[in-house]
């Protein structure tokens, strides 16, 4: 198997699929069509009859540096789009907690945002040792609702979360992993084979028990979560338009036009 998509792909290693966000230029920040994307290949994966395990990764020095610039402006003055959004940030949160097969998170750089609610919204999350977490949604002005506000309190502590989801500060590999926030921290160039080799192993277990498990586990996901799911998505699409919102999101993108490359996760 292997399905190619300009901003994602989904390869195979045997019985496991490595799953690519794949705009290493941007940082693998997310525009409509990775987020449209990464809406569809949960279910795409379900139905894969051969695969066992899924890794998640990005593409270049980035897992991904969250929202792109661009497509956040959009937001501003398309109420569709605002709901559109929403719909899709409610539909990856949902397949991700629903989907049948274990997935490893192979953070091999910035995760952020969007990137950070993907990792975490993984089942076991690999770290390379100069990676970071970072979720500064409330730093630009909107509320966590693609996954902090749904995801984090499952994971740590409540005054842990408040801090983190409340100052936006960046959360260092070792540190994610003391939180628990991540399972470990690998050297970098060990990464992807160690997120592999894991992958595999799992994959060979007996499929029927694993999923159950799995199935079992997210139905306690949900459970806890569903409230607060919903209110942190409307939150964030109200807030969409907010002028905090406007006038940061308008100020780090002339930013990054003034820089060579740019760089999301600033």
């Amino acid at each position: 198997m292997s399905e190619v998509s300009p901003v994602l792909t989904v390869t195979a290693d045997g019985d496991v699929r490595i799953v690519t966000l794949n705009r290493p230029e941007r940082l693998n920040g997310v525009s409509e069509e990775l987020h449209r994307r990464l809406s569809e290949v949960w279910r795409e994966l379900a139905d894969d009859t051969k695969a066992r395990a899924v890794v998640l990764t990005g593409a270049g020095r980035a897992f991904s540096a969250g929202g792109d610039f661009d497509h956040l402006r959009r937001h501003h003055d398309d109420p569709e789009l605002r709901e559109r959004s929403i719909r899709l940030d409610r539909t990856i949160q949902t397949e991700m907690i629903r989907f049948p097969l274990p997935v490893i998170a192979a953070v091999n750089g910035p995760a952020v945002g969007l990137g950070c609610s993907l990792a975490l919204g993984c089942d076991l999350v690999l770290m390379a040792e100069d990676s970071y977490l970072a979720d500064p949604h409330v730093s630009v002005g909107l509320v966590a609702g693609d996954g902090g506000v749904t995801l984090w309190p499952l994971l740590t502590s409540l005054l842990r979360v408040k801090e983190y989801l409340f100052t936006g500060d960046r959360i260092p590999a070792a540190t994610a992993v003391g939180l628990g926030l991540a399972n470990r921290v690998v050297p970098t160039a060990d990464l992807m084979p160690e997120a592999l080799a894991l992958a595999h192993r799992l994959a060979a277990q007996p499929a029927e028990a694993l999923r159950a498990t799995k199935a079992a586990l997210a139905a306690v996901v949900e459970q806890v979560s569903r409230g607060g799911m919903e209110a942190a998505l409307l939150a964030e699409r109200s807030t969409m338009t907010s002028p905090d919102h406007i006038r940061i999101i308008d100020d780090l993108a002339s930013r990054a036009r003034r820089r060579p490359a740019a760089r999301e996760e600033d």
